[in-house]
């Protein structure tokens, strides 16, 4: 479907926000460590010893079901589900540092019952070694030996079948597990609730049978699907898509979290609570007067502060959070080490979310998948110094063809392609239009504020860094203007200063006013 700047966007940002979530949480989780009194830090840790940044199983699940719904899959499909499940093998097979029990169990069952020499296969495509070759399958009457060379639809099956024997065996299969991951299933079909609904539940049984957490993941879905559309946070229009039974449970369980303390969810490894948790977090955090995206950030301390499952509830908070904010509303600091299985970054998650919502088609620049974007708006290359540091670059993005040695940081201000950075370049991508409405920019401020300072801090860390956007007369110059700004030259100097360097530059009337707003950006 087509969607605005604004929504594209909001949908951008879902599994970057459940990704930001679950890299935040991880170093707390189950009191793993203490949470200072400036909040959450990505510092790792956590019980599978993560990077800085990494990402934990939460996010690792949800890029199996990113990467299909990037194809244009219907994923409620046979081939779809058969596609997630070999990604869910796949992971399971890379010996994952921290995995949920439930998750364990029945993914581990599914991996014992394929044939050695298939889950080699697997294993090989991700570059790791065949799992677990000397572990005895299942009896047959118990859980026939499922190929990926069957028929489609087989692997789901039995994978949703080995849910179903654990439910069966144990009669508890309602952990958190699967909403988790979920975040993805609504930019498979924005716009079409029955699909989410009939998606949502159809993956989250393919490990947790029990009906409370397709439930969850059906009306979070929905939650998601309403933010990127309507920019609106709000759980209970989803409701009207669930069975009568089941809008009577939920509605009840949002009037629990609407009225109590986020603390008060916790333990939260039930889907329910967890679900309440995630809610009660966004609903009680109130959003900041003059930079609203700042809710994201705020919201995720306070899912954080609960407590318990820490990198889950973030993660689930995250992606609806991200619906609502956009990807831009994410900070380029948490963004720059934000990483995780399969070797996977940020950047890389927003392009997936992006090839979602398009029936995995790229844009009209071919991007994402492209090496270059031969733009016509730029003819020859621009590059000059800032007037007011010359550790700082200010140009288009022909400077990047023959770009300088001494400059080893970029700040992107447009679209790039795969290749256009030089190799071993840090580049520090921003979503940021060059159009005047305020509505083309969700987070205008937000979005300048933190580019320029993103600079400073790049040449804080030693580097001479390049801003650029496509012609450097619009998006460069402005936050060229603000990296002035920012270390207390005022708008007038500044202004008058980056524009005499570039002698083209014309910010648009939305970003001149947004800098004579800002005058000083807020500390």
């Amino acid at each position: 479907m087509y969607l605005t700047t604004a929504q594209n966007d909001r949908a951008c940002g879902v599994i970057l926000g459940s990704a930001v979530g679950d890299a935040l949480g991880a170093g707390y989780e189950f009191g793993c460590a203490p949470l200072g009194p400036d909040g959450p830090e990505m510092i790792g840790g956590g019980l599978g010893g993560f990077a800085p940044g990494e990402w934990t199983d939460d996010t690792s699940m949800t890029y199996a079901i990113a990467e299909v719904a990037a194809k244009g899959a219907d994923l409620r499909s046979p081939e779809a589900l058969d596609d997630i499940s070999r990604g869910f093998l796949r992971w399971y097979d890379s010996h994952p540092p921290d995995i949920g029990m439930q998750t364990s169990s029945v993914v581990g069952d599914v991996s014992r019952m394929l044939p050695e020499d298939l889950a080699q296969q697997a294993s090989r495509r991700e570059g790791t070694e065949a799992s677990k070759p000397g572990t005895p399958p299942l009896p047959e009457e118990v859980a026939p030996r499922p190929s990926r060379r069957e028929n489609t639809g087989a692997l789901a099956a039995a994978m949703t079948q080995a849910a179903a024997r654990l439910h069966e065996r144990t009669g508890h299969t309602a952990g958190n597990g699967s909403l988790m991951r979920t975040s993805p299933v609504a930019l498979a079909h924005l716009g079409d609730p029955t699909a989410i609904v009939e998606a949502a539940t159809a993956i989250s049984a393919l490990t947790h049978t029990d009906p409370r957490a397709g439930e969850a993941c059906a009306l979070w879905s929905l939650a998601i699907n309403h933010a990127v559309l309507e920019g609106e946070l709000d759980l209970r229009p989803g409701l009207q898509h669930l069975p009568a039974e089941a809008q009577a449970f939920w509605t009840a369980r949002i009037d629990e979290a609407e009225s109590q303390d986020p603390s008060t969810f916790t333990p939260n490894g039930y889907v329910v609570t967890a679900l309440q948790a995630a809610w009660s977090a966004i609903h009680h955090t109130p959003v900041p007067h003059e930079i609203s995206c700042l809710h994201l950030q705020h919201t995720l301390d306070t899912a954080i502060r609960i407590g318990n499952d820490t990198d889950t509830v973030a993660a689930i908070a995250g992606g609806l959070l991200g619906a609502r904010w956009g990807a831009s509303a994410v900070p380029a600091a948490w963004r720059r080490i934000v990483h995780g299985y399969p070797g996977r970054t940020a950047e890389e998650l927003v392009e997936l979310a992006f090839l979602a919502t398009r029936g995995g088609e790229p844009n009209g620049y071919d991007w994402p998948g492209c090496e270059y974007i031969p733009y016509w708006q730029a003819h020859r290359p621009v590059l000059v110094q800032h007037p007011f540091d010359e550790g700082v670059w200010l140009g288009n993005v022909k400077a990047l063809d023959d770009l300088p040695q001494e400059i080893t940081a970029v700040v992107s201000l447009c679209l790039t392609g795969s290749k256009q950075v030089p190799a071993g370049v840090l580049q520090v991508p921003f979503r940021l239009i060059d159009e005047p409405e305020s509505e083309s920019n969700l987070n205008l401020e937000h979005v300048i504020t933190d580019a320029a300072r993103t600079a400073a801090e790049l040449r804080a860390d030693g580097h001479q860094v390049l801003i650029h956007c496509v012609a450097a007369e619009s998006r460069t110059p402005t936050v060229g203007i603000a990296y002035a700004m920012i270390s207390g030259v005022d708008v007038e100097t500044a202004t008058k200063g980056v524009c005499s360097a570039l002698p083209a530059a014309s910010p648009n009337p939305g970003f001149r006013r947004q800098l004579d707003e800002w005058e000083r950006p807020n500390e």
